[in-house]
């Protein structure tokens, strides 16, 4: 399992009790101001300055859990939850009060200065910011414009660069300080991949999420359909069978679970055509369409490159797609690794009901009482093609893509490229335009490893990755092809393609 930081405990507390509270239909007005007295304790731990403080923090968190804003009380939120409403508000949102302000400097001149003769750093400063102090140098930051040009002139290496871990960890600079030094999201900017709700030490920055909404469709007996993302293979313990998984979504009420990675195969020969019917005779290359944080990034910062985006559904719509055509009234609910699935399921309203990360299914059983590891073991066979379940990890796309490829136009060259984190992708998309790289299919992934880095998973990327694979190496290729058979054969009217 991934290690738990004291920020991720306490979300993950916060969660657990909110699902306990909701399965046991106690969610009133008395229990929920009950659990900002059992999470913070006059005991402690203590992470600020006081107790109010703490619970300050908790409530706000309680009411993002809820999908409600901030600017009701408590009570109200709980009350429009469990009447299934849901805010309309950005998915990611900062806590103004959990947020630290970071009163840190850029630029930063450590003990390893040496006050050597050359004063490399005072000779490039264009503003003569710098001076010796006691044998130092010094920065004068009322007159230093953050060039940086002292930290690349150093030769000791003495001057770093320190940057707030929210903003580090953004790669499309869509969050800043304000004036008062708290962390503020640009939302004409953020794709919301999550990176900085991952990066931040305070946990002041989190998502909305639908565990009380969901909760009360399943009590209300309304047929709710799991479709999880490949990726979930040891997301809930290394030697928890598949089948496990499933059983145990079924036990919280869930009434039928099937697999993502069907989706992806539909996805992948659908892709497959697109990219025979377009490149290059409509245009040089066609990238991936299934990371919607990928595709918000080509959207909002390289709109002249939005043409080269698949038009194909990601697996996560394919699969919402079968299961409301063969029932209307389904609810249907994605769980994966990703936040940014969030956002791309308001774009289907009628197709994808909820998304829930896997940090958030494993709060469900802990509030159900239950744990996947404790589940029967019965028989379970994959629905999907090894490629299919590849998915989940960087290169299963593109690898799976040229696979299908092989077998719809064998003379076509696919010349691959591919790139993980948002900047990369960004940055290689530039220079396959320019020409610069020799490719012409790009799989983009936001997230570093691909799926299985996502914000919302459990386990360590390497061990997901190496477990997807070994799961992926034992599913039938045959499965690919029956599946879009399938689909071929119906004559249900499903259109895998994006609205133009």
């Amino acid at each position: 399992m991934l290690k738990e930081t004291e920020v991720v405990k306490i979300r993950r507390k916060v969660l657990s009790e909110i699902a306990k509270l909701t399965f046991a239909g106690e969610l009133d007005k008395h229990n929920i101001v009950d659990i900002l007295d059992g999470i913070v304790t006059e005991d402690g731990p203590r992470y600020r300055c006081c107790v109010h403080k703490e619970r300050a923090i908790v409530k706000d968190r309680v009411k993002f859990i809820m999908a409600q804003p901030l600017d009701i009380g408590i009570t109200e939120a709980a009350t429009n939850a469990l009447n299934g409403q849901i805010a309309d508000m950005p998915i990611l949102n900062i806590m103004p009060e959990a947020c630290d302000q970071c009163p840190i400097d850029t630029f930063f001149i450590t003990n390893a200065c040496r006050n050597c003769v050359a004063h490399n750093c005072i000779a490039s400063c264009p503003k003569r910011a710098i001076t010796v102090v006691q044998n130092q140098a010094y920065i004068d930051k009322t007159r230093c414009v953050e060039c940086g040009l002292c930290k690349k002139s150093c030769m000791y290496g003495a001057i770093v660069e320190i940057t707030r871990p929210c903003e580090r960890a953004c790669d499309i600079g869509a969050i800043k300080a304000d004036k008062e030094r708290r962390a503020v999201i640009d939302y004409a900017k953020c794709v919301q991949c999550g990176g900085c709700k991952v990066a931040c030490p305070f946990g002041a920055i989190t998502e909305q999420s639908f565990i009380v909404q969901l909760i009360q469709q399943m009590k209300a007996n309304k047929r709710v359909y799991a479709i999880l993302a490949p990726a979930f293979i040891s997301q809930f313990g290394m030697k928890v069978k598949p089948i496990q998984v499933i059983n145990a979504l079924k036990k919280i009420g869930f009434y039928d679970v099937q697999e993502v990675s069907f989706g992806a195969d539909i996805v992948t020969l659908e892709e497959a055509k697109e990219f025979a019917s377009t490149v290059p005779e409509k245009q040089t290359f066609m990238t991936t369409s299934c990371c919607p944080a990928f595709v918000g990034m080509v959207n909002n910062h390289l709109p002249q490159l939005k043409e080269h985006i698949s038009t194909t559904v990601s697996p996560m719509v394919a699969s919402g797609k079968v299961i409301k055509e063969a029932d209307p009234e389904a609810v249907v609910v994605f769980i994966g690794p990703c936040v940014a699935k969030k956002v791309e399921a308001r774009q289907y309203p009628d197709i994808i009901d909820f998304v829930l990360t896997f940090e958030e299914t494993e709060a469900l059983f802990a509030g159900y009482g239950i744990s996947p590891a404790d589940m029967i073991e019965t028989e379970f066979a994959t629905t999907a093609s090894r490629d299919g379940n590849a998915f989940a990890r960087a290169g299963g796309v593109v690898q799976a893509v040229i696979d299908a490829a092989e077998k719809l136009a064998p003379d076509l060259q696919v010349k691959p490229h591919r790139a993980e984190g948002l900047q990369n992708c960004k940055v290689a998309l530039l220079q396959m335009k320019a020409g610069k790289i020799d490719a012409n299919f790009f799989e983009g992934m936001a997230c570093n490893g691909g799926c299985v880095g996502g914000p919302g998973i459990l386990i360590d990327t390497r061990v997901s990755t190496k477990a997807v694979d070994n799961f992926a190496a034992s599913s039938s290729m045959v499965n690919a092809v029956e599946n879009q058979k399938a689909i071929n054969d119906s004559k249900k009217d499903i259109h895998w393609h994006k609205k133009q």
